[in-house]
């Protein structure tokens, strides 16, 4: 009783130190760390800029633990995925030993992951960033500039003609005979369904019975490179120049050409060194896919064959729906494009003369509506049409794209813009080059990536458009070169995407106009029976305001 008497007082006298040492760690520390004022009360201001201050420096902390966050997510996703696709093999020859002879089936029969693209479930990126609110606007934004688009036209044309126009002739025009468009596609459709997979299973069947391999492969692969240079080559070039198709029409052919030309040589690609590595091993696997897969492969939104991609488990039709939708807006948009931007600038180009002070005006008023229609055929094509197309067949693997809009070199520019064209030059130019050189010419293999893409797009522009005027092709293999090695992987930090965006942006303008110009020269200054040197030499460069008075008069 008396200790407890006695630590009765202590216990009291402590607590009350304790009490006054936890009212200066308030108000007192308060009052040593801001300054009082006459009335005893803190100064508001200096608290409102002691709290902005902690605030900024949790931001700071916020976009730096962002910023690492994101690399570790980005880095362990690559190992996992690299990981998970080394699974058919390295893993199993842990876990069960295989003998030497076992493993070299093994490898004969299943690609490496180096040899081969490895496709997993993932969704593309567009998906994922319209899902947070600052990307989502952006795209209200491009609505916004649509809907204004829409009102600035159908205000002119009532002030104009006195009456709401609504005919859209451009559109029309554009995708003019489309019956024949559809005929043509189902002949060449057909043809790539039946000729490659037959001439592969009449070669396979033979390949491995006959004792005159090489006789039947080189007759096989002749029979095929004269149905890729007539059937698929020739004939739709046929039909759309002996028909005048008009430009929209033409696309459709020339591009589902260049397409069906790829699938299907992809197609023999993976599939003949796999009949010729069982028939070597003299395995009992099947060597030809079924037919259902190679039907599969051409409706698929990928140009590597494979005999099985990932599937997710449904189909969302309101997805399909909205994707399709959004193909028919960006088509709208880019009519309204043509005709508030570009034929309003170049309906009269006739009646200026070629000089270097209105070619400069050209390309700089050619800038915003080409980088508009960049962003169109991106996400018209890219993200919406493909991705419909994906679900419709369940095809897992939906990084058609990566992030080029970050790009700080063209290299990655060119890596991350189209990753399905990409893909295909990869593995099926730039590696099987690398393979028949023994690896000895890197930048010659590089050289003839470019070269073969830039034949490509300038051949479909010259097709399409009716006339030669080598502008891809120049800004390709100049440009596009020289920026592959100056602005390359090493270049990084903001100010080498600014220029990245600055040299595209200027890129777009001059195909703009310079496309332009020469559409709208042909027609005001035609030639009945053009020579061979009229039709290399562009048009817009002597057609002078005298020449076409007299057209411009009707």
């Amino acid at each position: 009783m008396v200790n407890e008497g006695a630590g009765g007082p202590r216990s009291r006298k402590s607590s009350h130190k304790v009490a006054s040492s936890s009212d200066k760690d308030g108000p007192e520390r308060d009052a040593e760390e801001f300054p009082l004022s006459s009335n005893g009360k803190v100064e508001v201001e200096q608290i409102i800029s002691a709290k902005l201050q902690l605030k900024k420096k949790a931001e700071h902390l916020k976009a730096d633990l962002m910023r690492q966050f994101d690399a570790q997510v980005n880095e362990f996703m690559d190992s996992l995925i690299e990981e998970s696709a080394s699974l058919g093999s390295s893993h199993v020859s842990t876990v069960f030993p295989l003998s030497d002879k076992e493993k070299s089936k093994l490898r004969n029969a299943q690609p490496s992951q180096g040899q081969s693209k490895q496709f997993v479930i993932r969704r593309s990126l567009l998906d994922d960033l319209f899902e947070v609110n600052h990307i989502r606007t952006i795209y209200h934004m491009f609505i916004a500039l649509l809907i204004l688009f829409i009102f600035s036209t159908l205000v002119v044309d009532f002030i104009d003609e006195g009456r709401l126009v609504l005919e859209f002739d451009l559109l029309v025009y554009a995708f003019g005979q489309f019956p024949l468009v559809v005929v043509t596609w189902m002949c060449m459709f057909l043809s790539t369904l039946v000729v490659p997979y037959v001439l592969l299973v009449v070669w396979a069947g033979i390949y491995s019975s006959s004792q005159h391999r090489l006789l039947w492969t080189v007759l096989a692969g002749s029979i095929l490179l004269i149905y890729q240079g007539l059937g698929l080559g020739f004939l739709p070039t046929y039909v759309v120049l002996k028909n005048g198709l008009p430009p929209a029409s033409c696309f459709i052919l020339i591009l589902e050409q260049v397409r069906l030309m790829m699938k299907s040589h992809s197609f023999i690609r993976e599939n003949v060194p796999r009949v010729r590595s069982l028939d070597r091993n003299k395995s009992n696997l099947v060597a030809v896919p079924q037919f259902t897969q190679y039907i599969y492969f051409l409706f698929a939104p990928t140009l590597i064959y494979k005999d099985n991609y990932p599937r997710n488990p449904c189909i969302r039709w309101g997805y399909v729906a909205t994707k399709f939708s959004q193909v028919l807006g960006s088509l709208f948009y880019a009519y309204y494009i043509f005709v508030r931007l570009c034929i309003p600038q170049f309906r009269n180009i006739s009646m200026q003369l070629f000089d270097p002070r209105a070619m400069v005006l050209c390309v700089f008023n050619s800038i915003l509506p080409g980088v508009l229609v960049l962003f169109l055929a991106f996400f018209a094509f890219l993200h919406c049409w493909l991705n419909a197309f994906a679900e419709m067949l369940r095809f897992g693997d939906r990084m058609f794209y990566k992030d080029w809009w970050n790009s700080t070199s063209y290299a990655n520019y060119y890596r991350t813009w189209n990753v399905v064209v990409h893909d295909w030059l990869y593995y099926y130019v730039y590696r099987d080059f690398l393979w028949m050189t023994q690896k000895r010419f890197r930048a010659v293999a590089m050289l003839v990536v470019f070269t073969v893409s830039a034949v490509v797009h300038e051949y479909v522009l010259a097709i399409c458009f009716g006339f030669f005027y080598p502008v891809m092709f120049c800004l390709f293999m100049c440009f596009g070169m020289v920026f592959n090695f100056v602005l390359h992987d090493r270049r990084k930090g903001p100010i080498w995407n600014v220029i990245m965006w600055t040299s595209l942006f200027l890129g777009q303008g001059v195909m703009i106009c310079l496309y332009s110009q020469e559409w709208y020269a042909q027609r005001y200054c035609p030639i009945e029976e053009p020579s061979l040197i009229d039709l290399l030499k562009p048009r817009s460069w002597t057609c002078y305001p005298q020449t076409n008075a007299a057209f411009d008069s009707h």
